[in-house]
């Protein structure tokens, strides 16, 4: 295993988990072309990770599962990404909602517990469904269109859905709704049933087989138990957001891999030898192993930090932002990297780069948003000098 591989490798019990990943994501590279062709949902890829025992991962100790932390959570991703982007942001929504509800504690005891036994017993998987063609990314605080009306017993909730990731697998999901006549908003735990429907909308650039659906609820009841007031548990800072730019420094690595692999063996005949022992794709080597060392190293700092110091977690939400924008950002600069050694054949659909470039776009997508971030860091460091630019 190359020193890029064994760096953030802590213990024994993280290399042999990470190598049993391995395996399974050289599996998902070869059947990612067929899934991202057709845009279809990787049943096979979810199975597999299901029959590994992996559904658990970030469950806790005390209901069942391996209670791994943040840190083991960004290798997981990381590893996945490498193999496949898609399911492996599509099982980081699973695997990182699990980890906020373990550290938050915001579900009542009794439904998390549920939870827990359904993943462990049945590998169910959970996300949860925010975003509004009318409202957006909820990242930004729009209010939901999506309705729960107070009913005997429960609630009545109409509404649709967009950007559902896993939704052509999930047999429950929580939905924001605003609360009818109370003017608030709330999350509902929602099981599937004939009142649930998935529209087949996602057909996009990149990440084709999140299966990320519109998901519509017509007239779903959902009892009064299932209701989770928004705001309520701990603040932990949201590090479990970290499953994204996790999945998209994998990715990063698989380009790498490829290119240095390709750069080590190609050799046309107007060359001596391999054109990695040309200065000028040696140059373009070395930028990109800056980029993604660089880029790995925030990521995993950020991850070690929110696991030691429990107590700063409610401030580091700067922190954890930044390691997404410079993830996210210099992800993108290696993947142009490996395609610039590649030449042009690296467009080819028969090549993975060509993917890699296609999906490692929707980072830029994903929460936290750039400017929503920088706007952040400028307001903190504004604020050290009592909202003056003045030095």
């Amino acid at each position: 295993m190359s020193l890029l591989r064994e760096q953030y490798i802590r213990n024994d019990i993280e290399r042999e988990r990470l190598k049993k990943l391995r395996e399974l994501a050289m599996r998902f590279a070869k059947r990612a072309p067929k899934h991202d062709e057709e845009g279809s949902f990787p049943f096979d890829n979810f199975e597999d990770l299901r029959q590994g025992g992996y559904n658990g991962l970030t469950v806790p100790k005390s209901h069942g599962g391996e209670e791994i932390s943040l840190y083991e959570l960004v290798q997981v991703q990381e590893c996945l990404g490498w193999g496949d982007g898609s399911t492996a942001l599509g099982f980081g929504w699973h695997l990182g909602q699990l980890l906020y509800l373990r550290t938050s504690g915001k579900w009542p005891e009794p439904l998390f517990e549920e939870l827990c036994r359904d993943v462990i017993q049945e590998g169910s998987l959970l996300n949860v469904f925010g975003s509004e063609a009318g409202t957006g990314s909820p990242s930004r605080g729009g209010k939901p269109a999506t309705t729960a009306e107070r009913i005997t017993g429960g609630y009545r909730v109409n509404g649709r859905k967009t950007f559902s990731t896993l939704s052509p697998i999930l047999d429950r999901f929580v939905v924001t709704a605003t609360v009818t006549p109370e003017d608030t908003v709330s999350e509902f735990l929602v099981k599937r049933s004939e009142a649930v429907k998935v529209i087949e909308t996602w057909n996009t650039m990149g990440m084709r087989s999140t299966g990320s659906h519109d998901v519509v609820l017509e007239e779903v009841f959902v009892p009064e138990e299932a209701r989770i007031v928004t705001g309520s548990g701990t603040d932990d800072g949201s590090g479990w957001l970290l499953h994204i730019p996790a999945c998209y420094a994998g990715i990063a690595m698989a380009a790498r891999d490829f290119a240095v692999e390709f750069a080590g063996t190609y050799s046309p005949n107007s060359l001596p030898g391999p054109i990695g022992e040309v200065p000028t794709v040696r140059q373009l080597i070395g930028q990109m192993e800056a980029e993604l060392r660089t880029a790995r190293s925030v990521l995993y700092e950020a991850a070690a930090v929110w696991d030691s110091q429990p107590q700063l977690r409610p401030g580091l939400r700067p922190q954890l932002g930044l390691a997404k924008h410079v993830v996210t950002n210099r992800a993108l600069q290696v993947v142009d990297l490996a395609m610039r050694i590649v030449g042009g054949t690296s467009l080819s659909k028969a090549l993975p780069l060509e993917r890699y470039a296609r999906d490692i776009r929707a980072g830029l997508f994903n929460p936290p948003m750039d400017n929503m971030l920088l706007d952040q860091l400028a307001k903190e460091a504004l604020g050290e000098f009592g909202g003056s630019s003045a030095l």
